[in-house]
Formats: structure tokens, sequence, C-alpha cells
């Protein structure tokens, strides 16, 4: 499955371009128009009204931030926090073996898990900044060689 491997860049760029479009047009609404009945919606289920603005400016600019590449790791992550409070506070007070009810966002915050955890990948601004190392050995100066490991 080698073949699939130079896939790995492609997959990337597409997974947090979706989750990043799919995570900003849910943000957006929230800051621009459905504050009050959102609002609601979270009191309803025992998060405080505020949060609204909390979680709109996480979903409209953290998406933009993974849509571009840049800061993804911290952005994802935070993103899975919020997918996992969303599922633990709304959808699965019914049952947790509804899965239909807690569904998108178990994708979601397990998408941007994986994210947080492997990069945006080389297709991104993240990669020159902090991941390609620019073109710099990673090996602290004056180490020792290790004897167990020659590569």
């Amino acid at each position: 499955m080698k073949s699939l491997n130079a896939l790995q860049p492609l997959a990337l760029l597409m997974m947090r371009a979706a989750f990043g479009i799919i995570f900003m047009s849910h943000g957006y609404p929230m800051l621009a128009r459905r504050t009050s009945a959102t609002q609601a919606l979270f009191a309803q289920h025992g998060i405080p009204g505020y949060f609204v603005y909390i979680s709109g400016v996480l979903e409209l600019f953290g998406g933009g931030l993974m849509l571009v590449g840049l800061f993804t790791r911290g952005a994802a992550f935070l993103l899975a926090v919020e997918m996992v409070l969303l599922m633990w506070k709304v959808s699965t007070p019914h049952s947790y073996l509804a899965v239909n009810e807690y569904a998108y966002p178990l994708v979601l915050a397990v998408g941007c898990l994986a994210l947080a955890t492997t990069g945006a990948g080389p297709v991104s601004l993240d990669y020159p900044l902090f991941e390609s190392g620019g073109g710099k050995s990673r090996a602290p100066r004056n180490s020792k060689p290790n004897k167990y490991y020659n590569g």
C-alpha cells in the first residue's frame, strides 16, 4: 500500500478543508445572526448563554485556521474538545447507544483529534513554519551518538 502513502498530503489537505468549511459555516451564524435562539438552546442543555460567542469565535476562526493550515494542531485540538463537550452536554444524555444522535459531532471530534496529532501536512502554512525544520537538523548540539541506533 505504499502507493497510497503518496496521497497523504492530499488527504490531509482535503480533511482540513472539509472540516474548516464545516466549522466556519457553523461558527459564522452563531456570531452574526442566531445568537438569541442559540443562547436559548445552550441554556436548555445547561450551558451558559455566553458560550455561544466562545463557540462561534472558536468555530469561525479555528475553522479558518484549519482551512489555510496555520496553527492547525492547536485549532484542531480545541475544536475536538468543543465537539466532545457538545456530545457530553447535548447529545448523549438520552442514551449512549443511540449513536445516530451524536454521530456528526463524533466524526468531527475524531477527525479534529487526528489532525491535532498528525499535523496539517506539507500543503499548509504550518509545514514551512513548524514541521519541516527549516532544513536544519533537529539533533541537539554536542550530542553524543546513540550506541543503540545507527540511523
